[in-house]
């Protein structure tokens, strides 16, 4: 999965209807260009990709008053919200994203109710442990053979995989204890949105 849908249907969602420079905005205020692909044109191209998708509606607004072009408004379709919810649920849950899309899906956290978004860490916690087993089982030299450095990889495995697991681990009792205003409990943008949307 790319983290450019993910971020780019997701900062589209927050404001309802938002043009390019908004998402770019949102997006930059994140910090999302730095630990993700979500350069300006890779946003602009995800945008007008979606769009023809069937996934945004795009909405000619008036030129602007400097005398520029039309600017585009983009809004989810039904199907969009679908998709939004679907790579936001698979971010969360599935233990071997790339960290920009896991890092995508903890932005957007709060769209979820909160015992929905707990369950999902708890199956990434799960899928984490089955790993860290897997790796255990299909990595472990046997008696007398010596792997040399190749056997740091099975290290950074299980590390990455324990580490992953405390982090779950330790969002989901902040959740638990009531951490963070989650979608059912009211508004979860309320005051974090750069752009005031």
């Amino acid at each position: 999965m790319s983290a450019i849908r993910l971020l780019v249907l997701g900062a589209v969602r927050q404001h309802g209807r938002a043009h390019g420079y908004q998402v770019r905005s949102d997006l930059e205020f994140w910090g999302a260009h730095e630990w993700s692909n979500a350069k300006p044109g890779s946003i602009y191209h995800a945008l007008k990709s979606m769009a023809a998708q069937g996934l945004l509606i795009a909405h000619d607004t008036a030129p602007s008053e400097a005398g520029g072009p039309p600017r585009t408004e983009y809004e989810l379709t039904d199907e969009g919200e679908r998709e939004y919810f679907r790579l936001l649920r698979e971010a969360l849950s599935s233990h071997d994203q790339k960290v920009d899309v896991l890092t995508a899906g903890v932005g957007f956290l709060v769209d979820l109710p909160r015992a929905e978004a707990i369950a999902l860490l708890k199956r990434r916690v799960e899928s984490l442990r089955a790993w860290r087993e897997e790796i255990r089982q299909h990595w472990t030299p046997g008696e007398g053979e010596d792997w040399g450095h190749i056997g740091e990889i099975r290290g950074m495995w299980i590390h990455t995989a324990e580490s992953g697991e405390q982090w779950a681990l330790g969002l989901i009792g902040r959740l638990e204890g009531g951490a963070y205003v989650m979608a059912d409990e009211g508004d979860p943008w309320e005051g974090l949105n750069p752009s005031g949307g």
